[in-house]
């Protein structure tokens, strides 16, 4: 009898995945709470929140009501001139958790195509206002943005997208001084990246449209953190050249970093936010980038040409409008705060146990609900130790030689107890 492993094999291309060499895949049939559960039964602990989407456990009564109520009132409508109450009411949530700045939503599909908004925005923006000569980006190096070719242009430095470096337009890269526990020359690896954009700006600052960071923490490229102060003095010193500026809070966003959006913890605030991932719980596909009232004045023309011709046939879908409203009110829930809470916590525990422990570990850094480490031993060792913590009952993947935990809010102190055990079991 085959498997369904054995019947994926005849039919599905995964992504990020070297199909040649890659691991049999898991075949999973159900989930609850912090557990998914494969054809045999087995349960494995969901530690990556099945790329960094479950916010509150699989298939949550909340939200799965949330959804199948709205199902049976309407399930799509074109949102080219129409629109409907889950997503206004959604637009009204967030806007309470923002800075008042941040008023106009722009919905589409995924973390990939909110930056991809927020580029074609920040561009025609000054196309709009007849300053044409504003026609490239500034990113920081390693950052992800997504797989879009704007994403992929202003994200090439994070290596994913090499095949396709030739065709991506030019993107300049700040240097991303990350930081870690014990790190005691962050500040030095800061002024250097300063004064590189500095000099930058004296010869090109008026030419740039926009500059694109992940605030506080780069996810794809190995949970890459930096402090606060280098992204505030790095926004000031753009502001001096009128650019633009985008926060890529795809993953940040919905609590991971201790707060709701990582931008409460920085005093300067973006011209555009995009947000994805954690927006529905995990359960539908749902993003939007977010700005202000002035950028979105430019857009208004009795010229058709002014207009942002841009669109998703699945543009505001109500069925994931409702997941998200339902995902929000559960996300500021008193108890799902004090599951963050706990969560950083734990990590903290875990973390200073890791350090004093393992001497073939480095870098070990936590912010928010996110925790990581850097293995010290060839990929061979790590792999082999995913393998164990796999058959243990543990789902981590690792980015390179980054092993991170980032679990959802449903998981509880026990289990990350037994969680950092566990890894500890398999690094020593």
């Amino acid at each position: 009898m085959e498997t369904y492993s054995t019947r994926d094999q005849k039919l599905i291309w995964h992504p990020f995945t070297q199909e040649k060499t890659a691991s049999p895949v898991l075949p999973i049939v159900r989930g609850k709470g912090s557990y998914l559960f494969d054809e045999n039964g087995n349960s494995y602990l969901d530690l990556i929140s099945s790329w960094w989407v479950n916010l509150h456990g699989h298939a949550h009564p909340d939200i799965a009501q949330s959804i199948y109520k709205q199902a049976l009132e309407l399930e799509h409508v074109i949102f080219a001139g129409c629109t409907h109450p889950p997503a206004i009411e959604l637009c009204e949530k967030l806007s309470d958790l923002l800075p008042r700045s941040l008023s106009r939503f722009f919905f589409s599909d995924n973390g990939s195509t909110a930056v991809e908004v927020s580029l074609k925005l920040a561009y025609q923006y000054w196309q709009n206002r007849g300053e044409t000569g504003r026609r490239s980006f500034i990113s920081l190096e390693g950052g992800y943005h997504g797989d879009t070719f704007g994403a992929m242009s202003v994200g090439k430095s994070s290596k994913f997208h090499n095949a396709f470096s030739d065709i991506l337009f030019p993107v300049f890269n700040i240097p991303f001084p990350s930081t870690w526990m014990s790190d005691t020359n962050v500040q030095e690896r800061e002024d250097s990246a300063l004064s590189l954009l500095e000099a930058y700006l004296k010869t090109s600052g008026k030419q740039v449209a926009a500059l694109i960071l992940e605030p506080l923490i780069q996810g794809a490229s190995g949970m890459r953190m930096a402090r606060p102060i280098f992204f505030e003095r790095v926004i000031k010193m753009v502001r001096e050249y009128d650019i633009l500026v985008v926060f890529d809070e795809v993953m940040t966003g919905f609590g991971r970093t201790g707060t709701t959006f990582a931008l409460s913890q920085l005093s300067e605030e973006p011209d555009f936010l995009c947000i994805s991932k954690g927006i529905t719980g995990g359960f539908m596909p749902l993003a939007l980038t977010v700005t202000t009232e002035s950028i979105y004045e430019c857009f208004l023309s009795t010229e058709w040409s002014k207009a942002f011709a841009h669109g998703h046939s699945y543009t505001a879908n109500p069925l994931a409008c409702s997941a998200a409203l339902a995902s929000l009110k559960l996300l500021l829930s008193d108890s799902t705060q004090n599951s963050i809470a706990s969560i950083q916590q734990s990590h903290v525990l875990g973390l200073e146990e890791i350090r004093k422990r393992c001497r073939n570990v480095t870098k070990i850094r936590s912010l928010g609900t996110i925790a990581a480490m850097d293995i010290e031993e060839p990929l061979p060792f790590l792999k082999e130790a995913v393998h164990k913590l796999l058959k243990r009952g543990l789902i981590i993947r690792p980015l390179g030689k980054t092993l991170y935990l980032l679990p959802p809010y449903s998981i509880t102190t026990k289990e990350l107890e037994r969680s950092y055990e566990e890894i500890l079991n398999c690094i020593v």
